[in-house]
């Protein structure tokens, strides 16, 4: 369901995060080079979590025994991109001695929002099984919206595993997806307003969970007030804005194990 007109508001243009960062075709060229050559020097293990072919994840073994379990989920307004696109990302957590799940999921229009948190649930809930200890939960844009999810009270995450969560982090993520209902990427998403409102974290409780919202400051409008938007509604959630940093390079962090943005994950 799209609306064409939002009077005193281009919903298109408040979120085209690619129309406002300057050399965005080539910062993630060279974002997909660097996962591309750290997956070569550091072989995933490939676990099916479904049946679907997207339903994969690549898990990154630490040396020795694990300290628990990080999963990054990765962006693209749920209709694009693939874990393969950041396993560099994985390299911050796994030189502390995390294991590192990074899954793919199915894209829209083939699933829905709510059909998306369902499987990034069911590959956290396979990549727990190799590992014990603590969660951790990282996700970027949409991704940032997919952690959130896991942590909503009535969200997709098994009960079993909920005590295990210490940490969720989003980063420049949306938590709020009724202002989608007004773009045309609605046309991909299919979101209706019921949907949009029940798979909105803001709008929701939260689990007891410690949540940190990292942006960067230099983000469009918009993903400003989404994080300023989710650290008012849930009162366990703290919000970070990063100085400089636009849509691409606020997750550029993951990839060093002693970047602010590794430590609020990891502590």
């Amino acid at each position: 369901m799209t609306a064409r007109v939002a009077p005193g508001i281009d919903w298109n243009d408040a979120f085209d995060n690619s129309g406002h960062v300057p050399g965005a075709e080539a910062l993630l060229a060279a974002m997909s080079d660097a996962a591309a050559a750290f997956r070569a020097a550091h072989p995933p293990q490939v676990l099916a979590y479904g049946p679907g072919p997207r339903q994969k994840l690549d898990l990154f073994h630490p040396d020795g025994p694990a300290h628990g379990l990080v999963t990054f989920i990765h962006g693209g307004y749920w209709r694009s991109c693939d874990r393969a696109d950041f396993s560099h990302l994985a390299q911050g957590a796994l030189a502390r001695g995390w294991m590192v799940a990074l899954p793919s999921y199915t894209l829209a229009p083939e699933a829905g929002i709510g059909r998306i948190g369902q499987e990034i649930a069911a590959a956290i809930a396979c990549a727990a099984e190799r590992t014990g200890g603590p969660i951790r939960i990282a996700g970027h844009s949409a991704g940032g919206h997919l952690a959130l999810r896991m942590a909503c009270a009535e969200g997709p995450l098994a009960r079993a595993l909920r005590p295990r969560v210490a940490r969720i982090l989003g980063i420049s993520g949306i938590y709020d997806l009724r202002p989608l209902l007004l773009t045309e990427m609605n046309d991909t998403l299919q979101l209706t307003p019921d949907g949009a409102v029940a798979e909105s974290p803001a709008l929701t409780h939260g689990l007891p969970v410690p949540v940190t919202l990292w942006t960067g400051a230099a983000e469009r409008p918009e993903f400003l007030r989404q994080a300023r938007l989710m650290a008012e509604a849930w009162p366990d959630c703290t919000d970070h804005y990063a100085p400089g940093q636009h849509h691409f390079s606020v997750i550029d962090g993951l990839a060093d194990p002693d970047h602010p943005l590794t430590e609020a994950l990891l502590t």
